[in-house]
């Protein structure tokens, strides 16, 4: 999986596999790209209206750091993510399984903690005024507190979120060797995606027919 959320799949391809997920039919992804996949999920998650964790707390998310301990910042999280919509709440469990997973594969990922941090977190967390330009401190801070939020996931989420994805995340290490040897193209991934309306933050906000359209559901 070298690359992923980092390398984006082609525009073309990213275009057929969206109309298949919208075309409210079940699609097994399982001969599907990573790369592809992965380059669909961050799309889905950038046009979330208000942002997956809220812009209206983006100020509060980036304080989570200033706290002392690690237990104080797990608290201060865990008090915000009892403030987002429980459907919100679920899509960033599932998320949050498959960083770890990344992230406990960082080496034949070829990627770290942090540029992982820095690929994923603009697509999560905006700033409330999306037409303003962030201040560069402040997106170093939000790519430190996306590294916290998944190298603590455990704490914050649950345990249970490792098994989210099946059996297939529990066996990833032991299949190290062998994902190692298939590139990016090639490595299918055991997924499943149900296209609905994602009714998320915000939603009955929108206009009918606006903002994102297709719920991806892993299992």
């Amino acid at each position: 999986m070298e690359g992923i959320f980092r390398k984006s799949a082609s525009i073309k391809s990213c275009r057929i596999l969206k109309k298949k997920l919208n075309s409210g039919n079940r699609v097994n992804l399982d001969s599907e790209s990573v790369l592809l996949v992965a380059s669909v999920l961050k799309d889905f998650l950038e046009n979330i209206e208000g942002s997956l964790l809220s812009s209206e707390l983006y100020e509060k998310w980036l304080d989570v750091l200033d706290e002392v301990t690690e237990e104080e910042k797990i608290n201060a999280a865990q008090r915000l993510l009892a403030q987002l919509p429980n459907v919100n709440v679920v899509v960033l469990r599932y998320l949050f399984g498959v960083l770890y997973s990344i992230e406990q594969e960082s080496s034949p990922n070829q990627i770290t903690p942090y540029d992982l941090s820095v690929c994923i977190a603009p697509s999560i967390l905006c700033p409330p005024n999306s037409g303003s330009l962030e201040l560069e401190e402040n997106f170093v801070k939000k790519a430190s507190l996306i590294q916290f939020l998944y190298e603590n996931c455990l704490g914050i989420f649950g345990e249970d979120i490792t098994s989210l994805l099946g059996e297939n995340s529990k066996s990833c290490h032991n299949n190290e060797k062998a994902a190692e040897k298939q590139t990016v193209e090639s490595k299918p991934v055991r997924v499943i995606v149900i296209s609905k309306r994602a009714q998320l933050q915000n939603a009955t906000k929108s206009p009918s027919g606006m903002g994102p359209s297709t719920h991806m559901s892993i299992v």
